[in-house]
């Protein structure tokens, strides 16, 4: 009893350490070493290094690009930014259990909401642009969520289905909006946004809109750690866990509910204003589409939605693949789906999920490491398994042609 006291004192003074105060320091708990990098945020050193890591490499992207041409800017942007709407479908998905099919109406919403200011009232700066999609976005997110969440389960992943069909026929038929050619961002003069007034060429223009991206991206992630480690946080968790229970003890499930999906429409309308800043030009098939909802809400899977960075990185790993297929074969969608399968298979928590601490990916590459005729036990058990499954499919498979048993 003593021991256990003790541990639970120290997590809860290592808590109290860390709310304690911004400066960052250092302390020790249990022989292990952590660093307080803000007010609540406490991390080991090897942890704050990967992060660390994972910055320099998310800035150094541009010079990548420009000395490997296999590594293409626009590409990992679009990614970026797939990714970050991504993450805030994941604020849904992880604490709600709420699954929307309908997140790129918000997206599209941002995108053309810069389109539109750029095309029609020549709007030049990146500021205001990115300003104005966001707030559209948002007030978009508070309408279909007031509307949709009268209802759970399939009915609200439907109804999300159909807002987000119903703003893709509205771009496509709209000859304001540009039908399906979609409209140019390219304000002004220079046909392009400015920033702060100033005029760049085009390879300039890139980069700045991709660093610009990176800050958007750091404070969205920033933001999103801190709502889900705030008391609202673990009210969202509340209700994922149990509605009925978390509305008994007080919560209220609706309102609580109606913001977490708004918050989550706000990350894809800032997603969508830096993908019509990158692309320069808008069409309702690549924002606005059913399809987009999809690939949005299976980059948050394939990256880890039980994570905070594994759908950016579920965004990035997808398009990607996307890009990589189509300069390989006609055939880029069945191979896009074939290392998507293999990528669930072997990361079946996500890509992030699966490399966290206790996770079986991790297991298992220690026990390869210990002992690496361990790699046939599993070869065998694989075998049997899909033995099993083959059983059991031409089982189902006789009672429900010729109802034998």
């Amino acid at each position: 009893m003593s021991d256990r006291g003790t541990a639970v004192d120290d997590s809860r003074s290592l808590e109290a350490w860390g709310r304690s105060s911004y400066v960052p320091s250092t302390t020790t708990r249990d022989g292990e070493r952590y660093v307080r990098v803000t007010r609540g945020m406490v991390l080991t050193p090897r942890r704050l290094v990967g992060w660390l890591a994972l910055f320099v490499l998310f800035v150094a992207v541009p010079d990548m690009a420009s000395l490997s041409p296999g590594i293409q800017l626009r590409v990992l942007h679009q990614g970026v930014l797939f990714g970050l709407a991504a993450v805030g479908l994941n604020l849904l998905l992880r604490h709600t259990k709420l699954v929307s099919f309908g997140h790129a109406a918000f997206f599209g919403t941002g995108a053309y909401t810069a389109a539109v200011l750029a095309t029609q009232f020549d709007v030049t700066s990146m500021v205001l642009l990115l300003a104005a999609a966001t707030l559209v976005g948002t007030a978009m997110a508070g309408v279909v969520g007031f509307l949709s969440l009268r209802h759970t389960g399939l009915y609200f992943s439907l109804l999300t289905l159909a807002f987000g069909q119903l703003l893709f026929a509205i771009a496509q038929g709209q000859s304001y909006l540009g039908g399906s050619d979609g409209l140019p961002v390219r304000p002004g003069d220079a046909n392009q946004a400015t920033l702060f007034g100033a005029e760049m060429g085009a390879d300039v223009y890139s980069v700045v809109v991709y660093y610009l991206t990176v800050l958007v991206v750091v404070l969205a992630l920033f933001v999103m750690w801190r709502i889900v480690q705030s008391p609202f946080g673990n009210a969202l968790d509340a209700i994922g866990q149990d509605r009925t229970r978390a509305q008994f003890i007080g919560i209220p499930v609706k309102r609580y509910v109606l913001v977490a999906f708004v918050l989550s429409g706000v990350y894809g309308a800032v997603a969508g204003g830096m993908y019509g800043l990158v692309q320069q030009h808008v069409r309702p098939e690549s924002t606005l589409y059913f399809l987009r909802s999809g690939e949005i809400l299976f980059m948050a899977i394939l990256g880890g939605f039980g994570t905070l960075l594994g759908p950016l990185v579920g965004g990035v790993v997808l398009v990607f693949l996307q890009d990589v297929g189509r300069d390989l074969t006609n055939y880029f969608d069945a191979l896009t789906g074939v290392v998507l399968v293999l990528l669930v298979f072997g990361f079946p928590r996500g890509i992030v999920g699966s490399l966290k601490s206790g996770s079986g990916f991790r297991e298992r590459t220690a026990a390869l490491a210990a002992n690496p005729s361990v790699v046939r036990e599993w070869v065998q058990d694989g075998a049997e398994a899909f033995g099993t499954a083959l059983s059991r499919a031409k089982r189902n498979l006789l009672v429900l042609v010729f109802g034998v048993r």
